[in-house]
């Protein structure tokens, strides 16, 4: 699980705007990317996020 003072210092990388929490990704509350956590890490990369319409 994510510690919640990360989440709260992560931003999308793209937009930089806040993030938040769904489930076992992280979303851009911006512009809907999902970025996935692989064993407790969140990789924040742009290419390996899911764009909001490939949920």
């Amino acid at each position: 699980m994510i510690d919640k003072e990360l989440l709260e210092i992560l931003a999308c990388p793209l937009c930089k705007t806040e993030v938040k929490l769904e489930g076992e990704k992280i979303v851009c509350t911006r512009c809907g990317r999902r970025y996935p956590i692989k064993d407790d890490i969140p990789i924040m990369l742009v290419e390996e996020a899911e764009t909001p319409d490939k949920k």
